[in-house]
């Protein structure tokens, strides 16, 4: 594969999804961050969604439940280069029928080389990063060259 490069603007697009048994904490974190977050797009998947808009003065893109397809609606939106981090406070220590979507969503996330938290530690690196609110750039396949090229 080859590789180009792309800038992840100053003004990120970050998605914020958690697992049901997780949800109070991705909550506690959005209003620990609030201000930081309020100057972001903000995506979040259906349920996590209605509780950070309920509970924060966040304005958040609510996709559908993940378990009904709202994981791959992420998954569609980091292929397309719309979201530039992920947010998933995803819980270890239970089974998730959705689990394959999941697994799919990460591995999405790790092709398109965008920052992955998957608990509150690394969610707190990534956002008091010295790049979380400037211009980065990164390197991402380069899906028009391959296609060109299996033509």
């Amino acid at each position: 594969m080859q590789y180009t490069t792309v800038t992840s603007p100053q003004k990120k697009s970050i998605s914020l999804v958690a697992h049901d048994n997780m949800k109070d904490d991705l909550l506690a974190w959005c209003l620990h961050f609030e201000s930081k977050l309020s100057q972001h797009n903000l995506y979040a998947t259906g349920t996590t969604g209605t509780v950070l808009a309920d509970n924060t003065n966040l304005n958040i893109t609510k996709l559908i439940s993940g378990p009904l397809g709202g994981d791959q609606q992420i998954g569609a939106l980091i292929t397309e280069q719309k979201i530039d981090m992920l947010v998933f406070f995803w819980d270890p220590l239970e089974a998730q029928p959705h689990d394959p979507d999941v697994k799919a969503l990460l591995r999405l996330a790790a092709v398109w080389n965008i920052p992955v938290a998957c608990n509150q530690a690394t969610a707190d690196f990534l956002i008091n990063s010295s790049l979380f609110d400037t211009e980065y750039p990164k390197k991402i396949p380069d899906y028009e060259n391959y296609m060109n090229n299996r033509i």
